[in-house]
């Protein structure tokens, strides 16, 4: 099945009341067993990337990730062109909600036309491998002014056999109150979609913005990869 048929598939329903209520909604099995493995195995073809970054460098975390350069291998771009128009809906609707003039455009290439037109041209799919030890602090992937308010991650490994550890976590952060954590662990080959920077949540007396960090949590045995993919290009 082609990818756009595999997106078309899933629950799109849920997976926005996923998003409206929690600030993020997992699809299962969205690539197979044999895409993940080629995924992984094509880590070491340097042609297919723009920059490396060792993350210890930057006190990003411990680990290392690498972007991919236009053009972007045909699976990541049909990703990225089959999701977004699901997502586009439900963020103009947070932006509504907050009282926010920022809408989104209906297609990937409108929203990447916006973006170049604003400096931000560089692709921001990519590939992070973690070793035992191996972490990624709590951060947001902003990258220039045109951001779209969510992205997405697929799992390569299997969580329990190629490695322990490494849960997937987001910091929702609430005005005037403590902080929550949301700690996943998908399969190999699940997408898990979720907040960016903001959502918008409803409370007593309207919606208000809350704010989301993601990170992973320490591999304490194994291997880890993950494919990102960020829907607005960097500066």
């Amino acid at each position: 099945m082609s990818i756009p048929s595999t997106i078309n598939t899933h629950n799109w329903d849920k997976a926005t009341t996923d998003l409206d209520n929690t600030g993020y909604a997992i699809l299962p099995k969205v690539l197979t067993a044999a895409e993940c493995d080629e995924l992984v195995q094509q880590y070491t073809n340097d042609t297919l990337f723009r920059k490396t970054v060792i993350m210890e460098r930057h006190q990003y975390g411990k680990g290392e990730y690498k972007y991919y350069a236009y053009p972007l291998l045909p699976v990541i771009q049909q990703l990225r062109e089959s999701v977004y128009p699901k997502l586009a809906p439900v963020a103009n609707g947070w932006m509504e909600a907050l009282n926010k003039s920022t809408r989104f455009p209906d297609t990937l290439a409108q929203l990447l036309e916006h973006c170049h037109a604003n400096g931000q041209l560089k692709p921001t799919a990519l590939i992070l491998q973690y070793a035992k030890g191996g972490f990624n602090a709590l951060h947001q992937d902003l990258y220039g002014d045109v951001f779209f308010p969510m992205q997405m991650v697929i799992f390569l490994d299997e969580a329990g056999k190629d490695y322990e550890g490494g849960e997937f976590v987001l910091i929702e952060q609430k005005p005037r109150a403590q902080s929550k954590a949301i700690v996943l662990k998908p399969a190999k080959g699940d997408m898990l979609i979720f907040t960016t920077n903001f959502r918008a949540v409803k409370g007593k007396t309207g919606y208000h913005r809350v704010n989301m960090k993601h990170g992973v949590s320490e591999i304490t045995e194994g291997n880890r990869h993950t494919l990102g993919i960020i829907f607005h290009d960097a500066k």
